[in-house]
């Protein structure tokens, strides 16, 4: 048997070792390494089948078949090993479309240079059987199209081996053997051609096949014991496509290997071209997820991310993936969604808050309530009795008993109105209802409540507000402010004065001041006025006017609760100013540049 018929067959042996590898390619086609490697094994599957069958043919027209055969890959293969190159050294983002177009044009022209060889003889300009060695074998000489192409290919095959030398000599020992079997694997076919194109060993055979059969065990071997195409098991990745998670697989290099879809949705930026990528470049917006990789397994029930502008909430799980001898191969990290379970719980815990401090403000109220109601009705009823009884002895008249008796009474009015006020803004429990709201009618309206209060003094209540000035407040929590500074305002200015109502905008909210000309707060009271633990304190105004002191301490409250602050400026015998901020609409209208004419009412 002649010895065509043993490389024949060891040239099948090469090519089921390359079918093998692209069945795994296959298997794991939904990573881009993956399909580049692939292909590119498909080329030598090609070249090695098609001269298998070269070698035992006995007619030039069946060896120009085969050759037709191999040439379907022959051109394309360096170019395909170089992309594989890219991506495995980290360079996925250059593998684009178009520059992958570009680099296939010169491989192209030689395909149809070869196919059309017959015509223009630019490709071989001669084929001719040599019999010496006892069976036909075909000579060749070569064109100006094969020489452009074993320059082409051997040029990138520089390239992509410089490429892979600075990645092993970066790459720590672990991925020193792998590395380096990708690169005794890849040399095979190319070093074979080198030395068959340079006549060393004269021999007659195109032992250039045969190198792929040094690559496929090399290949083998590689893929076997290092998992170096890092691909996924194939019942994983139909997992991811169906999960919710975000889930991403790194080796033990913490190198990214594959992701799901949703992945995508929680890593901004996250692309097919980023497998192969170290977590630190993954990473580089989320240093928490950088730090949780480095520290290994670990379970991490919310982890807060940020990314284009929208903050989430995750449940983090990273874990070890074994190998089939319970060894570490890689690590796997698992973020589960709960951004609305945190809001949710953030919702409750703000309700609850805020109903603690309702009630804790209502319980303050009754507490008011219990201390100033029952002086002044206790010291009215024994004015009462003491009235009745001299009443009965003597039959007189009782005016200071009676004038007390009015004053304790009137009293005790003011402090109910107050009260009705409050609870009629609550009726049916305390309910909080911001709604967008125009200043300047709000104002004017309270006003002319107090219309006859203030024309008895000859008060005038100015407001310089002008229209579409809109805040976003609580109407009957807003209304009862306005009404007990108005009424303050009144109450502390003398027959005479003014009152002056502004707004303005600051630091992104609206802040309302309510000015008065009168006395001014009293030095005594100034550092207790409007603090959250003072209690109220009662008041005479200019005119006798007596108060409980209970509206400011409603104001504050309700100020409070709306999302604002209130203070106040005051100067003895000049007046005092009293401040509310409130926030603005959540779309906030176009404000007038200019004010308003002022208006007065009263």
């Amino acid at each position: 048997m002649h010895n065509n018929l043993y490389l024949s067959a060891m040239l099948l042996a090469a090519t089921c070792c390359s079918l093998i590898i692209c069945y795994l390619c296959f298997k794991r086609r939904e990573l881009p390494i993956a399909i580049s490697y692939g292909l590119g094994m498909m080329t030598g599957t090609l070249y090695t089948f098609g001269y298998a069958f070269e070698i035992i043919s006995d007619s030039l027209e069946d060896i120009r078949f085969w050759l037709h055969i191999e040439y379907i890959g022959i051109p394309f293969g360096t170019i395909l090993w170089f992309i594989m190159v890219l991506q495995y050294t980290g360079r996925q983002a250059l593998v684009t479309k178009k520059f992958v177009i570009l680099l296939l044009f010169i491989p192209f022209i030689n395909f149809l240079a070869h196919h059309t060889n017959e015509w223009h003889h630019l490709f071989y300009t001669s084929m001719t059987l040599d019999y010496s060695e006892g069976f036909p074998l075909v000579v060749l000489d070569k064109g100006p199209f094969y020489k452009l192409h074993v320059v082409y290919a051997y040029s990138f095959l520089v390239i992509g081996m410089i490429l892979m030398i600075q990645m092993f000599l970066k790459a720590n020992s672990r991925m020193k053997k792998q590395i380096a079997l990708m690169i005794i694997g890849s040399w095979g076919p190319y070093g074979f051609t080198l030395v068959y194109l340079s006549g060393i060993l004269n021999i007659p055979y195109d032992i250039s096949p045969f190198g792929f059969l040094v690559s496929g065990i090399f290949y083998m071997w590689g893929i076997y014991q290092f998992n170096m195409l890092r691909l996924a098991p194939l019942a994983l990745q139909k997992v991811f496509a169906s999960m919710q998670d975000a889930v991403m697989v790194f080796d033990l290099d913490n190198t990214l290997t594959s992701f799901n879809e949703s992945a995508k949705k929680v890593i901004t930026g996250l692309h097919n071209s980023w497998i192969g990528q170290p977590a630190a470049y993954i990473f580089a917006q989320y240093p928490t997820l950088l730090e949780k990789i480095a520290r290994g397994p670990a379970v991490d029930p919310k982890v807060r991310l940020a990314g284009d502008g929208d903050e989430r909430f995750y449940n983090l799980h990273l874990s070890f993936i074994l190998d089939n001898r319970r060894r570490p191969a890689g690590q796997m990290l698992l973020l589960s969604d709960v951004t609305e379970s945190v809001r949710n719980e953030e919702r409750l815990q703000e309700n609850a808050k805020q109903l603690q401090e309702l009630n804790t403000f209502k319980d303050k109220m009754f507490s008011v309530v219990a201390h100033d109601i029952r002086d002044p009705l206790a010291v009215s009823l024994n004015l009462m009795e003491l009235m009745e009884d001299e009443l009965q002895d003597y039959g007189g008249k009782h005016d200071e008993i009676v004038q007390e008796m009015g004053q304790q009474i009137q009293k005790t009015f003011a402090l109910v109105e107050s009260l009705l006020e409050w609870f009629r803004s609550q009726r049916g429990g305390m309910v909080f209802n911001p709604v967008v709201r125009d200043l300047a009618p709000t104002v004017e309206l309270n006003a002319r409540f107090l219309q006859v209060r203030s024309e008895s003094k000859s008060i005038r209540i100015i407001s310089e507000i002008p229209h579409e000035t809109f805040i976003f407040a609580d109407k009957e929590m807003l209304d009862l402010i306005i009404r007990n500074l108005l009424s303050n305002a009144i109450k502390f200015t003398d027959y005479g004065g003014s009152i002056r109502v502004s707004a303005e905008l600051a630091e992104g909210k609206m802040v309302v001041s309510v000015s008065d000309t009168g006395a001014g707060v009293p030095k005594e009271q100034m550092d207790s006025l409007l603090q959250q633990d003072a209690y109220p304190v009662p008041s005479i105004g200019t005119a006798g006017e007596r108060g409980v002191g209970l509206g400011l301490t409603l104001c504050r409250e309700f100020v409070h609760l709306n999302g604002g602050e209130i203070w106040f400026d005051t100067a003895p015998q000049q007046g005092s100013t009293f401040y509310f901020s409130l926030p603005l609409p959540p779309s906030a209208p176009a404000y007038p540049h200019e004010q308003s004419e002022r208006r007065g009412t009263g």
